[in-house]
């Protein structure tokens, strides 16, 4: 048996590949939209990609199993299971669906659906069997079901997607999948997760990219909960201090469920002319100003907003961007094509062009203001974008909280008639969402450092 994970540190998402190298067929399972890693890993192993699947319906980004499947003709294979409203509603691609406990062959290897709902009610993970090599499991993919040292949250249909109080279900559904699927696996079974630290589907997770059945059933906080049958003290636990949810997760769901759009064969991205570029930002397009923060705040084009290129780019561009317009990137040549690509995983498929270059369009100062200068603002309201953990631990007197990642879907809340002073933790994240505020036409201000650099006045 081959087998390979992908990993995007930026969504700290993964995905994987297992093979037969006899027959020369492979499986690939929660595959991002930009496919070409896939393809060039079979072909590197001489292998072709005969099956596809996903764990869940996901919510963080969008699926790339449809492109995949229609790319190679392969199988496309997704869950039966689910409640009302939360199904795949896949027209056009003839999916395969599975049940609890279906199983299929991709060559020697051995594939069985287990039905896990708690993160969402059609999850399923899925049982490897190499079975050369004897008949019982080796691995076990978990998606958004069990994560290492934590589990899938239970509450994004509630967060994002418009449900409400799914999440007690969900927990008890949880529960009950590790009780009853998970825990009666032999402990030498190797647990390979859907993501890593960093993602905000969980609250707490590992860094280091698997464990075995028998570590977590040992070592996690949920184990001893479970084999004591202590539900109420489970959920609790569970449901405390998740990080907010980006509203943008909302969206990927419905998409997802729905089945994402295809990208087809895509044309190399052009490089516009200033005057173009001119002419499609009057016409209502949004210019991604991907040079750093710094750079930004010294000359901020008008009417863009400022996402680095770095390891957030994709995360940001979800929290702060939606699909309903045209975007053009500024970036350098070398990155342009590539930054297009990372949009691509959070559905902002209307990238019509880059420049390369800022010289020529009208910008304006952005500097932050100090700390110290925080009490000349006294009629300003004090935003403060961090996670709602984050304030309650922490914040400047009468700041409000509105996590970043829900602000396009919050503007209608924030005053037009009085200054805005933005601030997280350490200044990053709040200069992302000035630069949006700045866009949409509020009279924004950064504040430097922020609540860090507030905090040390307060102590001097």
């Amino acid at each position: 048996m081959y087998f390979k994970r992908f990993y995007d540190t930026d969504l700290a998402q993964a995905s994987y590949l297992l093979g037969c190298q006899k027959t020369g067929e492979c499986l690939v399972v929660d595959p991002v939209r930009d496919i070409a890693q896939y393809l060039d890993e079979a072909n590197r192993q001489k292998l072709r990609v005969t099956h596809v699947t996903e764990t869940h319906i996901h919510a963080d980004y969008l699926s790339g199993s449809r492109e995949l499947a229609q790319a190679t003709g392969a199988q496309l294979l997704l869950s039966g299971e689910g409640s009302d409203g939360w199904q795949y509603t896949y027209e056009g691609s003839n999916p395969v669906k599975l049940r609890d406990g279906d199983r299929f062959m991709v060559g020697n290897v051995r594939i069985q659906a287990v039905h896990t709902p708690g993160h969402t009610p059609e999850h399923l993970s899925f049982l490897v069997t190499d079975t050369p090599r004897g008949d019982i499991p080796s691995m076990i993919l978990t998606g958004d079901f069990v994560f290492v040292g934590d589990l899938g949250r239970p509450d994004l249909l509630d967060e994002a997607a418009g449900a409400q109080d799914t999440r007690f279900i969900g927990a008890r559904q949880m529960f009950a999948s590790l009780r009853d699927k998970f825990l009666t696996l032999p402990d030498y079974v190797q647990v390979w997760p859907g993501h890593g630290s960093g993602s905000a589907c969980g609250k707490a997770l590992g860094a280091v990219p698997t464990t075995t059945v028998g570590y977590e059933r040992a070592l996690s906080w949920w184990g001893q909960l479970v084999a004591q049958g202590n539900e109420d003290a489970f959920t609790q636990q569970l449901l405390s201090g998740q990080p907010d949810a980006p509203l943008y997760y909302g969206r990927m769901k419905t998409e997802n469920r729905d089945g994402p759009a295809l990208l087809g064969k895509v044309q190399p991205l052009a490089e516009l002319s200033t005057e173009a570029v001119k002419a499609k930002l009057a016409a209502g397009a949004r210019l991604i100003d991907t040079r750093t923060k710094e750079s930004h705040q010294a000359a901020a084009p008008v009417g863009s907003v400022n996402i680095p290129d770095g390891g957030t780019l994709e995360t940001w561009a979800g929290w702060l961007l939606t699909p309903d317009r045209e975007f053009i990137l500024l970036a350098p040549r070398d990155r342009a094509e590539d930054l297009r690509r990372k949009l691509w995983m959070v559905g902002l498929d209307h990238v019509i062009g880059f420049l390369a270059s800022a010289e020529g369009l009208e910008t304006v100062s952005a500097q932050p203001i100090p700390a110290t200068e925080l009490d000349s603002h006294p009629k300003a309201l004090i935003l403060d974008v961090r996670a709602k953990t984050e304030y309650e631990e922490g914040h400047i007197p009468g700041a409000r909280q509105l996590h970043a990642g829900r602000l396009p879907w919050r503007l209608d809340t924030l005053p037009r008639d009085r200054e805005i002073i933005v601030h997280c933790q350490g200044g990053a994240r709040s200069a992302t969402a000035a630069s949006l505020l700045r866009a949409e036409g509020f009279n924004v201000l950064e504040l430097a450092g922020g609540y860090d650099a507030w905090a040390k006045t307060q102590n001097t």
